[in-house]
């Protein structure tokens, strides 16, 4: 206590002592004359506490900092500079150097690109945390809406950002709390828009691979680049092209290449880690991509493209000068590297019978059973079997794409195969008269006839059943009706 006002409170001070000098740190508390001592201490609890609390973090703030030289009016002013708003901003670029320090230097760009447009959209490279409420963020992802992805990632970049300063600037346990206001409670993210099937029938695709490249006066023309690039994806089970600018001279041996998909690496357990057999068809392009200097690298994709994105962007340019060019498609239809890894599992699933489980294994995704792949030595041969047959497919037959474009028709929805997992249950008014669920249908008659054999003679004649089949496989299903005879 230093003085009484006028009203008869005290105003609370904090006393601080340095190099033989004292000075105080006025604070928002008030006391009244019950709330100090004899001694003209503060007694009230409450003020204590939160006294104790400042004192605990301006303690937290000196022991970082050298300051046997500073005097006390330095003290003072560091000690309300350090406590007072945070910078989001600051922190933000922190954050995402530590991720590129850690090897997520991919993901940091989309976490720089997050809080940069939350920057541009407040209007200063300096935002404080104090100016992200809960209302400011609704009105940024608002501004967000147009986007199909960026209204979901960058939103969930930044809260992810904001709860690790939450984390490392406030101690709940202690008290100290620098952060004062969390505004993510109140923001509700929205989901971002489901894409659009980026497969292409095989006869687009054959159309892409065996149109005449357009004249370039580049020693290295992208749409060579693109063409041979997409070509490695398709022929090499929908490999990524991160996967190709970084693979390396000593997981190839065999005509076999290795290596860990870098997206999902440090995800699972296994790391990742896959093996294909190159196929015939692509061993020429391999060939003239092979990089022949000291370098780690199989690929000389680096003497070229001094980033990943750079070589990804480049790519993906040829491409679409061979789609606007020579195809002469409309820029929304254009094609990606995605394109033909999505195209492999295509073709993979509706005409090679291969199953979900396949496809995925054959992509590389991560599957239910990855800590097993830890312990076991995986046998790689039936995603390399399923890779030769879709290449067979595409590149050495002239058969069309069978299931029909229309995604929701019955021909499509119900094109299965032996090998898949079929589900059928028979209704009558409402009630389950039968169940089947077993591979080895080939179509829905078969499933249906099945069922119907298994109608009970309770069920009047000329009496309408339902019957649904679920393709467990795809996660689709389809309802179906029959009039009893």
């Amino acid at each position: 206590m230093r003085y009484q006002r006028p009203d008869g409170y005290y105003t609370v001070y904090i006393r601080v002592a340095h190099n033989k000098r004292t000075q105080y740190i006025k604070t928002d508390k008030v006391v009244n004359s019950k709330g100090i001592d004899k001694n003209n201490y503060v007694c009230d609890p409450f003020v204590m506490k939160y006294c104790a609390n400042k004192i605990a973090l301006y303690t937290e703030l000196l022991n970082k900092q050298d300051v046997k030289d500073w005097d006390v009016n330095e003290v003072i002013s560091y000690l309300i500079k350090g406590t007072s708003d945070l910078c989001f901003s600051d922190y933000a670029r922190e954050y995402q150097s530590k991720m590129i320090r850690d090897g997520h230097a991919r993901n940091a760009r989309t976490y720089e690109l997050a809080y940069q447009n939350l920057e541009r959209f407040i209007g200063t490279t300096k935002v404080m945390f104090s100016h992200l409420t809960s209302t400011v963020i609704t009105r940024w992802i608002s501004s967000l809406s147009n986007t199909a992805r960026a209204k979901e990632q960058y939103p969930v970049c930044v809260r992810q950002i904001f709860k690790q300063a939450l984390l490392d600037y406030n101690d709940y346990d202690g008290g100290v709390i620098r952060i004062t206001t969390n505004p993510w409670p109140k923001v509700k993210i929205p989901k971002s828009d489901t894409p659009r099937k980026r497969a292409i029938s095989m006869e687009d695709c054959r159309s892409f691979f065996y149109a005449p490249l357009p004249d370039s006066d580049r020693k290295y023309p992208l749409p060579e680049l693109g063409h041979d690039v997409a070509m490695l994806i398709l022929c090499l089970a929908g490999i990524n092209t991160v996967d190709l600018y970084y693979a390396e001279k000593k997981y190839y041996h065999d005509g076999i290449i290795g290596y860990e998909r870098r997206k999902t690496r440090d995800a699972r357990k296994d790391n990742a880690w896959f093996e294909i057999r190159v196929p015939d068809i692509v061993k020429p392009i391999m060939e003239k991509y092979l990089d022949t200097s000291s370098s780690e690298f199989l690929f000389n994709f680096h003497a070229r493209h001094s980033t990943y994105d750079s070589f990804n962007a480049n790519v993906n340019i040829g491409i679409r000068q061979i789609c606007e060019k020579v195809l002469k498609l409309k820029k929304e239809d254009y094609y990606s590297g995605y394109t033909f890894r999505h195209t492999w599992a295509t073709v993979a699933q509706n005409e090679c019978d291969a199953t979900l489980a396949e496809v995925d294994f054959g992509l590389n995704h991560a599957h239910k059973t990855q800590l097993a792949r830890t312990y076991v030595k995986i046998d790689f041969t039936p995603a390399w079997e399923l890779n030769e047959k879709v290449v067979e497919k595409i590149f050495f037959t002239e058969d069309k794409t069978s299931a029909n474009k229309n995604e929701e028709s019955e021909s499509n929805l119900f094109r299965f195969s032996a090998k898949q997992l079929i589900k059928g249950t028979l209704y009558f008014k409402g009630k389950i008269l039968a169940s089947v669920e077993d591979i080895g249908f080939n179509n829905i008659e078969e499933v249906i006839s099945h069922l119907m054999k298994n109608l009970p003679d309770t069920i009047p004649s000329r009496s309408m059943v339902l019957i649904r089949i679920e393709n467990r496989d795809k996660g689709q299903k389809q309802d179906f009706t029959r009039l009893i005879r």
